[in-house]
């Protein structure tokens, strides 16, 4: 696959993402909104997250612990989930660094 081609397909998976994303917005706007639905979709987002980090986690050995652990913690302390989610990442960096494992 040349550079060119790589890039064509980056840029379309993009476009795919941005529709994705805007139709979803878009036909939303024709649901009605029931408290059921509200909820549903205020909570939707923190489901998907989890069913993406749990088996990452189990998959992960130790470092996954440890991430999830200092992410959990430094969500509850920091209230703001794009740091908790970098210390997480740090935290399990550090941990492959000073284990040796790769």
């Amino acid at each position: 696959m040349t550079t060119t081609q790589a890039l064509l397909v980056v840029f379309a998976m993009a476009l795919v993402t941005y529709a994705t994303r805007a139709g979803g917005i878009f036909l939303v706007g024709f649901v009605p909104m029931s408290a059921r639905t509200e909820s549903f979709l205020r909570y939707l987002a923190g489901a998907v997250l989890v069913a993406l980090v749990v088996p990452a986690t189990v998959r992960g050995g130790p470092e996954g612990y440890v991430a999830v652990g200092v992410a959990v913690l430094a969500r509850l302390v920091l209230r703001k989930a794009l740091p908790a989610i970098a210390l997480g990442i740090l935290a399990a960096a550090l941990w492959r660094a000073s284990m040796g494992a790769s």
